[in-house]
């Protein structure tokens, strides 16, 4: 299974920090499992301007080959301005709308204060359900006070990372065993 950890900000440590746990964390559970964390400040996108991904090249044409290629997706973002930042929504736009058909995704979402928790209620899962994810129901919501130079010290937050984790893993594998038996069904 292709996995890929995805963090979803260009400025910041928090969410890169989260994203690197999860990659640590999956390679230590389920080193069958091929992981790539793409952190979009290691990369120069383009803006979405209505082509397809895979007429884009450089960074762009690798980060979005990279999501379109996986089985399963966690997505982190930090809360800008009560939604998810600018660089995350230009990966949606980059995408076709259903991209993330057949793919499982999960959440990681960082912020300052609690205040903002609903954010992946209301911002992200309805942009994940239209590009038709199977989105895992939990997500896991991380705030400033649980890092502390530039670790979480959590380790609640640790607990449930590893649950969303096994989560995604195991939502992933069911949608590939329902996949399989709907292939049986055709005779060609």
């Amino acid at each position: 299974m292709k996995i890929v950890a995805l963090a979803g900000s260009i400025i910041g440590s928090k969410t890169k920090t989260a994203m690197i746990k999860v990659r640590e964390m999956i390679e230590n559970k389920y080193p069958e499992h091929e992981v790539t964390l793409l952190d979009l400040a290691d990369y120069t996108l383009d803006f979405s301007d209505g082509r397809n991904y895979f007429e884009y090249d450089g960074d762009t044409k690798y980060v979005t080959e990279t999501i379109m290629g996986a089985d399963a997706i966690i997505i982190g973002t930090p809360t800008f301005q009560a939604s998810i930042p600018a660089t995350l929504k230009n990966i949606f736009d980059l995408l076709p709308v259903s991209a993330f058909r057949d793919k499982v995704v999960s959440v990681v979402v960082t912020a300052g204060t609690a205040k903002h928790y609903l954010m992946a209620e209301q911002q992200l899962k309805p942009i994940l359900s239209y590009m038709k994810a199977h989105i895992v129901p939990s997500y896991v919501f991380i705030e400033e006070k649980d890092f502390l130079r530039k670790e979480i010290v959590n380790d609640d937050v640790l607990f449930r990372l590893e649950r969303l984790i096994e989560d995604t893993v195991l939502t992933s594998e069911a949608y590939e065993i329902i996949r399989a038996q709907k292939d049986e069904e055709y005779d060609f």
